[in-house]
């Protein structure tokens, strides 16, 4: 479904979230002032935020994720992309990480909302233009893959494709916010919920 002139949908989804941790509390209510002030967040046409979604693709074994190198943050990264209209974060989801890695199959291991944080994005150059520094208001969610699937980078965004051990996600991520507060995060509460091993 596509939202055009309304975002009440997305209201009622963030507004359900039970808030992991203090960031997201925080996070959360960003979010929905973002959603009460402005009608266009889920697009690009907001110049200072609109909503993105990401995934953590483990494999099988729930032992390693697939990341990029991305381009902008010049580091190692989960998948994720921008909502373009779209208000089913879960598909976005889906779709950037087949588009980002090249892999065909993707499923969820849940279909909710796993983690949310608002990700700043620096001011960079896509497709020849300019874009102003903005806010990410970025989903994020747990997606399955198969590990012998084919993986390809995808040029215009990435210059790396590879599934990381969990275990050493933390030793090729350069972006130290993102590290601290969403990728070791995340990480844990994987464990606390029993995805991963806790070892």
């Amino acid at each position: 479904m596509t939202i055009t002139n309304g975002t009440e949908r997305v209201k009622d989804i963030i507004q359900q979230l039970v808030p992991y941790n203090e960031q997201e509390e925080v996070d959360k209510r960003i979010m929905l002032k973002y959603l009460n002030d402005y009608k266009n967040v889920l697009t690009r046409e907001n110049e200072f935020g609109h909503f993105s979604s990401s995934a953590f693709v483990l494999n099988k074994e729930r032992t390693k994720i697939l990341m990029i190198y991305h381009n902008i943050f010049n580091s190692w990264s989960f998948v994720g992309g921008h909502c373009d209209g779209e208000d089913d974060f879960l598909r976005v989801a889906m779709r950037e990480a087949k588009e980002e890695t090249g892999i065909k199959s993707v499923k969820p291991i849940k279909d909710e909302i796993y983690s949310i944080e608002i990700i700043n994005v620096d001011g960079h150059i896509k497709n020849g233009k300019y874009v102003g520094s903005h806010a990410h208001l970025n989903t994020t969610f747990l997606l399955e893959a198969d590990e012998n699937e084919e993986i390809r980078i995808k040029e215009d965004e990435n210059s790396g494709v590879k599934w990381i051990p969990i275990d050493k996600i933390m030793e090729n991520v350069t972006e130290k916010w993102v590290k601290e507060n969403v990728y070791s995060k995340i990480i844990k509460k994987m464990k606390k919920d029993k995805i991963i091993s806790s070892k």
